[in-house]
């Protein structure tokens, strides 16, 4: 989206006229002062930049030996996705991507995606201060859990190699979540593509509040590695749309009250075990929230 930048510059003047200013002195005579014509200084012309056209922000001096401290979360594009990563709490803060049923297929051949040549790896992206590393899972009794799915992924080895990131990974609960619900919950967003020609998935790590015995909200969490670095969330979030539904399902979506060309849905799940026999609905959100 392009942005216009208008910028005005105006100046004034003082005239000064040709008779003298009378002052007085503090023995009470007065004095003349001849006035001295002035000359306005030349006003430099300033033009708004072309539309598009980065606008580089001023630097103050004192900013100038350390450089800008920078943005707290990084915005990354890949092949089948993109992301923000926060560097304060070290996973990403949202990731997005565009299901389709040929996007989601593996292409065939030797050049087709493998997960077994995959490997989870530190985003060179990210300053190393702010890196999520493979060392601060270690031990902690959590997964590293994929915020795009790998099998998301399948358009190019390379495609699903990004998803391996340190950059989209979050910590999860392994048993009943990560490996479980968590992934049941991905395949079903993937079966949607037979549903809808188009899928637009939102995933969101979440932490919301518990109400304490004193009857008080609070947020808590625990921070892994060591030192501590990655934080982990308390919930998980999917958001859901799907635009032109299938003629084949037109029927069939309709009775599940989802014969509109578009559908939104969104899921809030806790970082926790979850039994396979809970429903999905169960775990149903109010999208615009």
């Amino acid at each position: 989206m392009s942005v216009t930048a208008q910028a005005g510059l105006f100046a004034g003047g003082v005239l000064l006229g040709a008779g003298g200013v009378a002052l007085f002195s503090r023995r009470g005579q007065e004095a003349k002062v001849q006035a001295v014509p002035v000359t306005a200084a030349p006003v430099p012309a300033v033009r708004a930049p072309a539309p598009g056209a980065a606008v580089a922000a001023p630097i103050s001096d004192a900013l100038a030996l350390s450089g800008h401290p920078g943005p707290i979360a990084d915005l990354l594009k890949q092949r089948a996705y993109i992301s923000s990563y926060d560097r304060r709490l070290q996973h990403p803060v949202w990731t997005a991507e565009h299901l389709t049923a040929e996007s989601i297929a593996r292409q065939p051949g030797p050049d087709g995606a493998n997960r077994g040549k995959s490997f989870f790896t530190e985003d060179a992206r990210i300053p190393e201060l702010f890196r999520s590393t493979n060392a601060a899972y270690f031990r902690s009794g959590y997964d590293r859990g994929h915020m795009v799915p790998a099998a998301d992924a399948k358009s190019s080895q390379q495609a699903m190699d990004e998803t391996f990131l340190l950059s989209n990974i979050a910590p999860q609960v392994g048993p009943g979540m990560n490996r479980d619900y968590w992934a049941h919950t991905e395949d079903f967003v993937r079966r949607l593509t037979t549903k809808f020609d188009d899928l637009y998935v939102f995933t969101i790590p979440l932490y919301l509040p518990r109400q304490a015995s004193d009857g008080k909200w609070r947020v808590s969490y625990e921070v892994i590695g060591s030192p501590p670095s990655v934080s982990v969330p308390t919930h998980f979030a999917k958001v859901i749309l799907g635009t032109g539904l299938k003629a084949s399902e037109g029927s069939l979506m309709a009775k599940a009250g989802l014969g509109s060309p578009v559908a939104l849905g969104a899921f809030v799940m806790p970082n926790s075990m979850i039994p396979d026999t809970a429903p999905l609905r169960s775990f149903e959100a109010d999208a615009r929230s």
